[in-house]
C-alpha cells in the first residue's frame, strides 16, 4: 500500500495496521507520531544492556520483557486510537499478550529519552501511562546519566518520582524489589 497519507484529524489501530512503508509509528489519542529517525548508537547500547538486566530478572519469574518495536494497545478493539511502542515493556499477565503484541497496560514501561521523543515521553506518555494503569514508569536519560522512576500510589496516581544516578541501583516494585545497578548500563 505504500506510505500513508496523513490527511484526517485522527487515526485508529486499523489505520495503523495498513501502513506498510517501513517506518515506525505510534498513535496517542488518534494523533500519529513518526518514530524516525532511528535511535542513536548510545540509545541502543543503553537499551540493550537494560533489556538484558530486566529480562534476566523476569526470565526467573512469571513476567515477560519485550523490547521495541512491540505494539502496546490498551484495548482489543481495532478502532482504538492509541498504540505505543515503549523501549521496554514488562507484562506479568500472560493473558494480556497476543500475536500482535499486547492488550492492556504493561506492569512496567521504560523509555530512554531521545532528542526527537523526550518531550512526548515526559508529557503525553507520562499522562497516558498513569491514566491507563502502568504500575511503574522509568524515564532514562542516558546523556545526563540518570533514571527517574514513577510508581503508582494507592490513589492510582503516580507519586513524586525517585531519581537514581550512576553509583546507585534502581529498585523495582514490579520486579519484586529487585535492584539493578546503573553502573552496568548507564
Amino acid at each position: 500500500m505504500g506510505a500513508p497519507q496523513f490527511n484526517v484529524a485522527t487515526y485508529t489501530y486499523a489505520d495503523y495496521l495498513s501502513w506498510d512503508d517501513g517506518e515506525r509509528y505510534e498513535l496517542i489519542d488518534g494523533v500519529v507520531y513518526n518514530m524516525s529517525p532511528a535511535p542513536t548508537r548510545r540509545h541502543q547500547q543503553v537499551l540493550g544492556k537494560l533489556f538484558q538486566a530486566v529480562a534476566g530478572i523476569t526470565d526467573r519469574g512469571r513476567c515477560e520483557t519485550y523490547v521495541a518495536p512491540f505494539d502496546v494497545r490498551f484495548t482489543a478493539d481495532e478502532s482504538t486510537d492509541t498504540v505505543v511502542q515503549p523501549d521496554i515493556s514488562v507484562y506479568c499477565d500472560p493473558g494480556a499478550l497476543d500475536e500482535r503484541g499486547a492488550i492492556g497496560a504493561p506492569d512496567l514501561v521504560i523509555e530512554i529519552l531521545s532528542p526527537s521523543t523526550s518531550h512526548k515521553d515526559m508529557t503525553q506518555k507520562l499522562a497516558l501511562y498513569e491514566e491507563r494503569g502502568v504500575r511503574e514508569y522509568w524515564v532514562v536519560n542516558a546523556d545526563a546519566r540518570w533514571v527517574m522512576v514513577y510508581r503508582r500510589g494507592d490513589d492510582a496516581r503516580y507519586r513524586k518520582p525517585d531519581y537514581y544516578r550512576v553509583g546507585e541501583s534502581v529498585r523495582s516494585d514490579v520486579l519484586g524489589g529487585a535492584e539493578i545497578e546503573l553502573a552496568g548500563w548507564l
